[in-house]
């Protein structure tokens, strides 16, 4: 395998398209030799599903696509970016009773954390943003990505 792998997809920013980009990484990760069984693969599946998620309701129409990029390095750390063009970053919502969503960013930061990995947010040179997770390629036997 090589030291480095990367593939991306742009899809539009329509809720249709969520489900299109969690398959694509899915088949992508598997292609890489990451077994779909795999608790990882499930965590991605997840954060890669909230990701998209957000750049389609969040960015209120202001952006026409999202790209999902998706970097193998050295077999050692997979990382996962969804892209925007709108400028408005994530927002800490308050955790309200009643409140229907706004939970995204909380479940990506704790899946990702909980898998030993970080997330990361990076403005774009045309003015919008990239949500990154990066995650441990190989997570230990003896250590789950959930509890």
């Amino acid at each position: 395998m090589a030291d480095h792998q990367e593939a991306s997809i742009t899809l539009p920013s329509d809720p249709a398209s969520v489900p299109t980009a969690r398959r694509y990484v899915e088949d992508l990760l598997t292609g890489w030799g990451l077994p779909g069984e795999a608790e990882t693969a499930d965590t991605v599946r997840l954060i890669v599903s909230e990701l998209a998620t957000n750049a389609v309701q969040h960015t209120f129409g202001q952006s026409p696509t999202f790209t999902v990029e998706v970097r193998l390095e050295r077999e050692e750390r997979l990382r996962v970016g969804v892209t925007d063009s709108h400028p408005r970053w994530p927002q800490r919502l308050p955790a309200a009773v009643q409140q229907d969503n706004g939970r995204g960013m909380v479940i990506i930061r704790s899946l990702t954390a909980e898998c030993g990995g970080r997330l990361s947010i990076t403005p774009t040179a045309e003015g919008g943003k990239t949500v990154w997770i990066a995650l441990p390629w190989t997570v230990p036997a003896d250590r789950s990505c959930r509890n």
